[in-house]
């Protein structure tokens, strides 16, 4: 397939949509957080805690399938090609970066759904732990990789994922 000189709106819709899924469960995990707290302390949660934690439930269960989907349109359509005039590193890093971020993406909400509806405590610990971590840093890796292509290479590459 020839390559294109954006993503197509669908491809933009995921990637934004599943990004404000993801900052919303890494920055407000505090309802599963209160949950998981009351159950290994063999309290009960009120449905307000259930409710708050099912909220966080259900998004990572959206950025699961939203995956999935997004997977399927990236292998079916064509995608921009890489830009030019860059060291090789880059596109190296570029390439591992988004690899680890499709693992850490897939990770993360079944780690989560097995800690959560399976009760498996390692699970929940390399939730909240080490996946976690590894997925804040990704994404700042991702997001510093956009900036400095658009501000450093002057590249089109942020363009591509946003205005098109």
């Amino acid at each position: 397939m020839p390559a294109r000189s954006a993503y197509s709106i669908p491809q933009r819709i995921l990637h934004w949509l599943m990004a404000l899924l993801i900052f919303f469960n890494l920055l407000f995990p505090d309802g599963m957080n209160a949950w998981r707290h009351l159950v290994r302390n063999g309290q009960t949660p009120s449905s307000a805690d259930i409710a708050s934690a099912n909220i966080h439930a259900y998004a990572g269960i959206a950025v699961l399938l939203l995956a999935i989907l997004r997977l399927a349109v990236r292998f079916s359509s064509n995608v921009p090609a890489t830009p030019d005039g860059q060291p090789a590193f880059l596109h190296y890093l570029a390439q591992l970066t988004h690899v680890l971020l499709y693992v850490l993406i897939f990770a993360m909400p079944l780690s989560g759904m097995a800690a959560y509806y399976l009760g498996i405590d390692t699970a929940a610990f390399v939730h909240g732990g080490p996946i976690k971590s590894l997925l804040w840093i990704v994404v700042v890796l991702h997001i510093l990789g956009a900036l400095v292509q658009h501000f450093y290479f002057r590249s089109d590459v942020l363009r591509r994922m946003t205005i098109g």
